[in-house]
């Protein structure tokens, strides 16, 4: 961990040779602030959500018809979060067999963002959900900063990630009090 003005941070789990704005498959997390249960709740292993999880579920798919960049793929709301697949499209990168592409980008700044990066898009779908709960009564609703990604790189990946999506509900008596478990596959 270092330090920015006296005060410890925790360092970005982004790979920094990675341009997030590739069209790639990518596999994410959102989580509430202190996993609390603002989205609804889990009945007979099936997600039942609440307003505020209609609204995400509503935004989510948003995502989607507001970006002509973007698809999505399979995605589930939980209780404290929500797991999903997106993939940003478009004419890009060649890839070589060792992974690394051929065509760069000059030399990125971290701190500033990307248009039509996965960071600017979570950020984006972050902030309408929570301009919703800050006009509609939920005052305390936050969400935990950042959130976990994970570059799918090969069809095995992707098929155990979309397994772990459409089970998620019926392994959240299970792990729900565990939030090590919230990202594994």
């Amino acid at each position: 961990m270092t330090k920015f003005k006296n005060t410890f941070r925790i360092e970005s789990i982004r790979l920094k040779e990675w341009d997030y704005s590739n069209p790639w498959w990518y596999y994410v997390t959102i989580n509430t602030k202190n996993h609390v249960e603002y989205f609804g709740k889990i009945e007979n292993e099936k997600m039942v959500l609440s307003e505020l999880g209609l609204i995400v579920h509503e935004e989510w798919l948003r995502t989607k018809t507001i970006r002509q960049n973007i698809d999505l793929d399979y995605f589930v709301i939980m209780p404290n979060h929500l797991h999903g697949i997106i993939i940003l499209e478009g004419e890009k990168i060649v890839e070589t067999c060792r992974g690394k592409s051929l065509q760069q980008k000059n030399e990125r700044v971290f701190s500033k963002p990307i248009a039509n990066s996965l960071s600017v898009i979570i950020n984006q779908f972050k902030g309408a959900v929570k301009r919703f709960a800050n006009k509609n009564g939920y005052k305390s609703f936050a969400w935990q900063p950042r959130f976990f990604d994970r570059i799918i790189r090969s069809e095995k990946e992707l098929f155990n990630i979309r397994k772990y999506i459409e089970q998620n509900p019926l392994k959240w008596e299970l792990g729900k009090d565990k939030p090590e478990n919230i990202c594994e596959l």
